[in-house]
């Protein structure tokens, strides 16, 4: 183990140096240690790489960034406490997503605020109050050319934010609402409907996607994923199920009143989760059920 933290001081201690090639060759080292060793991780942590990394996601160079961001995303997963006190972080994150010519930094980034706010209930309210963040992560899965992985990142970090309940309204504020239908309806692609309307039943657990959801045809769209003629899968079926009953509870008299409406459309599925799905799906489908009838 101390050959493996003398190892991780002497790359950190690279990081500064004068030479650029000695600082690329460092970080590009870093990023395979701690993918391939675990344990090295912490010790990276420790020695103090995360300000390093922070701040050459403001690189130029789409190659550095993308190494930077991959060595973030592998110290997040068990140096998360070091990663949130890094100052400026959270922005430097932002800048790499919106700024970097390199996908893979891009899903890196996301995939980092997941990391984190998965694990760290404490994180959700700080990242939720980032309105770039947000912002750029809703135009990435807005955008009709990003690679799936890209748009998977930024929905399962979308899904760590809605966690917050008061993160929820900043996001139908910034057009989470329209963007997760259009998405749902447009990408058939394998895995990004099941998170789209994953992060669409979170979202809907406030009283602001009521209005939202109506405007841009939400509730059609989720009926259409629980009608026995389409092929959703039983986590599709439970999320928009989940959606609508979010919706019932978090909605005015109006909103119940057109859950009720097309809950009673496509009871036979809402029932078949009720009785097939998971632990969860089946609660809330139930609870659907009492609420629709």
């Amino acid at each position: 183990m101390e050959d493996k933290r003398r190892t991780a001081g002497n790359l950190v201690a690279k990081l500064s140096s004068v030479s650029e090639r000695t600082r690329n060759e460092a970080l590009a080292e870093l990023r395979l240690i701690s993918r391939q060793d675990p344990e090295s991780r912490p010790l990276i942590a420790d020695a103090g790489a995360v300000p390093y990394l922070s701040e050459t996601l403001f690189s130029s160079s789409p190659a550095i960034q993308e190494n930077a961001a991959a060595t973030l995303l592998n110290l997040s997963i068990t140096s998360r406490d070091s990663l949130m006190s890094t100052r400026g972080l959270l922005d430097a994150l932002s800048h790499a997503l919106s700024n970097s010519g390199s996908q893979g930094a891009v899903q890196s980034c996301a995939a980092t605020l997941h990391s984190i706010l998965i694990a760290d209930e404490s994180s959700r309210p700080i990242i939720g109050s980032k309105r770039d963040i947000l912002y750029t992560l809703l135009s990435i899965i807005g955008d009709k050319h990003a690679p799936a992985r890209s748009i998977k990142d930024a929905l399962k970090a979308l899904f760590g934010i809605a966690l917050y309940q008061l993160n929820r309204a900043s996001l139908v504020g910034l057009g989470a609402v329209p963007a997760l239908v259009s998405l749902i309806v447009r990408d058939a692609r394998k895995g990004i409907v099941e998170d789209a309307t994953a992060v669409l039943a979170q979202i809907a657990g406030c009283e602001e996607s009521e209005e939202a959801m109506r405007k841009a045809g939400g509730l059609k769209v989720l009926g259409d994923l629980l009608d026995k003629k389409t092929t959703a899968s039983t986590r599709i079926r439970e999320n928009a199920v989940a959606a609508l009953l979010n919706l019932a509870r978090c909605g005015g008299e109006q909103g119940r009143k057109e859950v009720r409406e097309m809950a009673v459309k496509v009871m036979d599925v809402i029932t078949e989760v009720g009785e097939n799905g998971s632990p969860k799906g089946k609660a809330k489908a139930v609870e659907l059920t009492e609420i629709c009838c």
